[in-house]
């Protein structure tokens, strides 16, 4: 029965230590799914980079970085982060910071956001980044 005992307590042990180095093996390699996702985002940022030291045509260079822009929208998109709207939408301190405040324009914008100073983004409905804005005062 003792013996048995010594079996199992080093049995739980072992999986204890083991649940503890998949555990970390997750948090050090847990973000290389989205990494992944992004690599291409990075490699046609650099040839955007190559091109406009050439570029002559203003227009093809801003198309290019534009596209650029939507392809990593649709990857961060996919990975469930969403951008928290804040045209005409009304103050929530749940996902708006007010930076600043400033005399509504109308009586219809009072505690309303007139202005966005920086995007707030949701992943997977949870707030990681506050949306920084003006609210009409």
């Amino acid at each position: 029965m003792k013996k048995q005992l010594l079996y199992k307590v080093a049995e739980f042990d072992n999986y204890r230590k083991r649940v503890i180095k998949e555990k970390a093996d997750l948090i050090l390699n847990g973000g290389e799914k989205v990494i992944t996702a992004i690599l291409p985002v990075m490699d046609d940022m650099e040839r955007a980079l190559e091109q406009m030291q050439k570029a002559d045509d203003v227009q093809a260079v801003l198309e290019g970085v534009g596209l650029i822009q939507k392809k990593f929208q649709s990857i961060l998109e996919k990975q469930g982060v969403k951008a928290i709207e804040t045209k005409d939408a009304e103050f929530d301190v749940e996902v708006h910071e007010a930076v600043a405040q400033f005399p509504a324009p109308t009586p219809e914008m009072k505690n309303k956001v007139v202005d966005c100073t920086q995007k707030g983004y949701k992943l997977n409905e949870k707030v990681i980044r506050h949306a920084q804005v003006v609210v009409g005062i």
